[in-house]
């Protein structure tokens, strides 16, 4: 079976597999997406927008919920990047992500001091 193709936009398209999170493909892909936890659900750096195939995911637990209520511009594809995993492919073989541009860690070990 062919790997889902997960398209983040302003980057490329990355390979995603079945029960692979957003944060796991992006960080063995090259592509940077803050986690300022380690990908364990205890911040919102990861936060991303699940533009196209959001169904495709897993749903999002109260734990997430909690923390994307402190992230900046939350909407209905709002998401996790550690916590939504992909449970199916899409009919089409691609979901689309974007990476908020406002959602880099401005503060990072050893930046600038």
């Amino acid at each position: 079976m062919t790997p889902t193709k997960l398209v983040v936009r302003g980057a490329k398209a990355i390979p995603l597999a079945i029960g692979e999170s957003i944060l796991h493909a992006a960080m063995a892909n090259g592509v940077a997406l803050d986690h300022a936890c380690g990908g364990v659900c205890a911040c919102s750096t990861c936060h991303v927008k699940i533009t196209k195939g959001g169904d495709c995911f897993s749903a999002a637990s109260e734990d997430e919920l909690d923390q994307l209520d402190e992230a900046r511009d939350v909407g209905l594809e709002s998401r996790l990047g550690c916590q939504a995993k992909l449970l199916r492919a899409p009919a089409d073989g691609t979901v689309e992500i974007t990476i908020p541009t406002w959602n880099v860690n401005a503060v990072r070990e050893g930046a600038g001091h």
